[in-house]
């Protein structure tokens, strides 16, 4: 590869490291070619991308992004896993294949422009998806809705019942005079 072409592939990273919400960095050490398949399959089934790429060409991409602070640090075999939508999506996606795949061994990662540690990722990947947690969400802004409805129809059915038994008993009589 000559120096224009890395350069141009330099630029085109950094152009996705700016877009990202969440960048995972990964070492992938003796991963097998069918293993990097599914790997790559259900990242990009979450809407993410995933990339085999050089320490060095990292290091270029990442000058002025929040990857910068961690891209001076890696060592060995890089993979970089990112996403301009949903960083929790990814997060998932990679830690579950990491279980049954432990050749996936994670670096780092920036998710919504913060470095975040290993532990940060683990507790990202347990998170609920972000359509669970705007039905959450949802729910939680309608219940007092729906108590404060059922309440006032409650209060209107029973003065109606005590009319109702009032008329029945006849405890309503013309006032005198009328």
């Amino acid at each position: 590869m000559d120096r224009d072409e890395k350069k141009k592939q330099a630029e085109l990273l950094h152009e996705e490291l700016k877009k990202a919400r969440g960048i995972i960095l990964s070492g992938f050490q003796g991963i097998t070619v069918a293993q990097d398949f599914e790997l790559r399959r259900k990242v990009s089934k979450v809407g993410a991308k995933y990339k085999v790429v050089k320490n060095s060409l990292i290091e270029r991409a990442a000058q002025g992004t929040a990857v910068e602070p961690i891209a001076g640090r890696l060592a060995g075999t890089t993979s970089v896993a990112l996403t301009e939508t949903d960083p929790v999506a990814l997060a998932k996606a990679l830690t579950e294949y990491a279980k049954g795949n432990p050749v996936l061994s994670f670096k780092s990662g920036v998710v919504e422009g913060r470095v975040v540690s290993l532990a940060d990722l683990s507790a990202l990947a347990t998170l609920p998806s972000r359509e669970q947690l705007f039905s959450k969400v949802l729910f939680l802004i309608n219940s007092p809705a729906q108590r404060v409805a059922s309440t006032l129809s409650g209060v209107a059915r029973n003065l109606a019942f005590i009319i109702q038994q009032a008329v029945k008993e006849k405890k309503f009589q013309d006032a005198p005079g009328s």
